[in-house]
């Protein structure tokens, strides 16, 4: 039973697992057990992201891990998965570099991009020497993309972009933004190198969540464009939020590393501390709470490999990562709190990860679709009725 609860696989998910697919998860375990977590409550203090190991990252394959071609590792999406999900065991903002640099800016080239911008970029971005993000939510549209501001008009041969772009990963250190705008015909996906004349970023400060993560702010001034630096097969909203649903799948994984190092620091410490002359871990209300993290982590679980598979066989709907992105986010904030809680004074304190993950997980609940928005998706699923007109 002690193995069980150390690998947190009270089902036996493991014997679904191949064993390239256990070795994956081991391989980035190990990672963030030597590099980030010595590391990572400095970094968040101090609200700056560990850049140095964005190298040690492309070269065990973690970006653009699920994709084939042009440098990248073609694993299954069961390998990228677990990527995610021992990422954000980590941190939260470890994950959310490697989401956004694969499953938004690298997928946005992969699926839309010319056979000359793969080849321009992807190789370098596997690489990690060519950082991306994803220019889509703008200060006064979060929920509603589709109600963007940001421009791009025809200039002769190419294009004129203004606008801007708020709340984005990994903004001011990116070397290529891809950048979603309105255009005569709706909206289209555009490829922005850093310095082009009329492009800055600057960085949002002051966050209480994330803090070990780039979150910055993009403005276009008359930012000139060539008709190549345009996305030519992206045409429309539903392109842009192809890409969301690439991310929201990692974010579904990525929980459960969260999720998962609560209540392993939860477990110990209510093993480990006495109050009223017993362990804390004997009393009924203590086990109750750990049941309960216990039951909705190994649900994550089950959601997580079902949808990969899904994803594999070809068969994944957006509803369905969707249900994912919803109900396994919700449930590691939940199980955050629910640390907290239990770790009592000591659970505001960075000498225990909880509070840093509780904190991140109320970001994570809110970006690529709020818990809210997400209900109205699968309200609209199951009714044939939106809510959203």
């Amino acid at each position: 039973m002690s193995q069980i609860l150390e690998d947190l696989d009270y089902f036996s998910l493991d014997d679904l697992l191949t064993p390239e697919e256990r070795m994956t998860r081991e391989t980035v375990k190990q990672f963030v057990a030597r590099e980030v977590l010595p590391a990572i409550e400095r970094h968040f203090e101090q609200e700056t992201f560990p850049l140095e190991l964005i190298p040690a990252m492309a070269d065990l394959g973690f970006f653009g891990a699920n994709m084939k071609g042009y440098g990248c590792a073609g694993m299954n999406n069961v390998a990228y998965g677990l990527i995610m999900q021992e990422l954000e065991a980590g941190d939260s903002g470890l994950r959310s570099f490697a989401s956004v640099q694969s499953a938004l800016s690298m997928y946005a080239i992969h699926a839309f991009g010319s056979e000359e911008q793969k080849r321009r970029f992807l190789p370098e971005m596997a690489k990690g020497k060519l950082i991306g993000c994803f220019g889509l939510t703008e200060p006064d549209h979060g929920s509603d993309p589709g109600g963007m501001e940001t421009r791009a008009r025809r200039d002769g041969p190419g294009w004129v972009l203004n606008g801007t772009k708020r709340w984005i990963t990994n903004g001011s250190i990116a070397d290529i933004a891809v950048v979603w705008a309105k255009v005569e015909e709706g909206i289209a996906g555009f490829l922005v190198e850093k310095g082009k004349p009329g492009f800055a970023a600057h960085n949002l400060k002051g966050k209480f969540s994330m803090r070990a993560s780039i979150t910055s702010e993009l403005n276009f001034d008359d930012v000139r464009l060539e008709q190549s630096d345009r996305l030519p097969q992206a045409r429309g909203l539903r392109a842009a939020l192809a890409c969301l649903t690439q991310a929201r799948y990692g974010i579904a994984w990525g929980a459960v590393g969260a999720a998962r190092s609560c209540y392993r620091c939860a477990l110990e410490y209510v093993k480990s501390r006495r109050q009223f002359a017993r362990q804390l871990a004997g009393y009924q209300l203590v086990q109750n709470k750990l049941v309960t993290m216990l039951t909705e982590i190994t649900k994550a679980q089950m959601i997580c490999l079902r949808l990969a598979h899904l994803k594999d066989q070809g068969k994944m709907r957006q509803e369905q990562v969707s249900f994912a992105k919803r109900n396994n986010v919700g449930h590691a904030l939940e199980i955050a709190r629910m640390a907290r809680d239990m770790l009592g004074a000591n659970g505001i304190v960075n000498e225990y990860p909880v509070i840093r993950h509780m904190l991140n997980l109320e970001t994570v609940n809110t970006y690529e679709g709020t818990f809210d928005v997400h209900t109205l998706i699968l309200g609209r699923d199951i009714t044939g009725i939106s809510a959203f007109d």
